[in-house]
């Protein structure tokens, strides 16, 4: 099986960005979207990155954010990697001079493959778990069978997954890389270090 990396999003703090590197995760996800619990504001940000050992991926997730509030936030904070993870047109996400890539939230029904063709310029597609009003870190799981297995774009799951699934996540889906937020929080916003370890270290044994 191919290597599958993992990605430690909704960092807050120092301590859990330095757990995330150490266990061997591949990238980190900073929240840029005030109404999220997981929200960093530039100062944090700029904190939690300079902390991080080298070969570490940082990626800013923003939700329909506004070009003048992005390029802010790119002046500021040395992010190596967007995630757009609200209603942004392929348009809205280019010209930021960085790679990308973007979210789509998984409903029955829905064309993946047609979503996905029209984000020429994604680095990936990142797939999530439809809920109604919430743009993503909702804790559930969606049916992955839903997926299809000739997508244009290398794939990053998400949606609800745990040290628990993740293992049978990745032999279902195959995808390129794994994406956990709340399944390793001892509360909204802060990590949990030994589910950390356990779910990058899960994801490894995959290899």
């Amino acid at each position: 099986m191919p290597i599958v990396r993992s990605k430690i999003c909704g960092i807050t703090r120092v301590e859990d960005a330095l757990v995330a590197a150490e266990a061997g995760a591949d990238a980190i996800g900073l929240v840029f979207y005030a109404k999220s619990p997981r929200a960093v504001n530039i100062q944090q940000a700029r904190t939690i990155i300079a902390a991080l050992p080298p070969f570490v991926t940082t990626v800013g997730l923003f939700v329909n954010a506004s070009r003048c509030e992005l390029n802010e936030t790119l002046d500021a904070v040395p992010l190596d990697m967007l995630q757009f993870h609200g209603d942004e047109t392929p348009a809205d996400c280019e010209g930021f001079h960085r790679p990308w890539y973007k979210a789509l939230r998984v409903k029955p029904g829905e064309d993946i493959r047609v979503q996905t063709a029209r984000y020429v310029g994604a680095s990936a597609i990142l797939l999530d778990t439809f809920v109604a009003g919430v743009p993503g870190g909702t804790g559930e799981v969606f049916d992955w069978s839903l997926i299809p297995t000739d997508l244009a774009k290398p794939l990053i799951l998400a949606g609800g997954l745990t040290p628990e699934n993740v293992q049978q996540a990745i032999a279902e889906v195959r995808p390129f890389a794994v994406d956990v937020s709340g399944g390793v929080e001892a509360s909204k916003g802060i990590k949990d270090a030994e589910g950390v370890r356990e779910f990058v270290r899960l994801v490894r044994a995959m290899m």
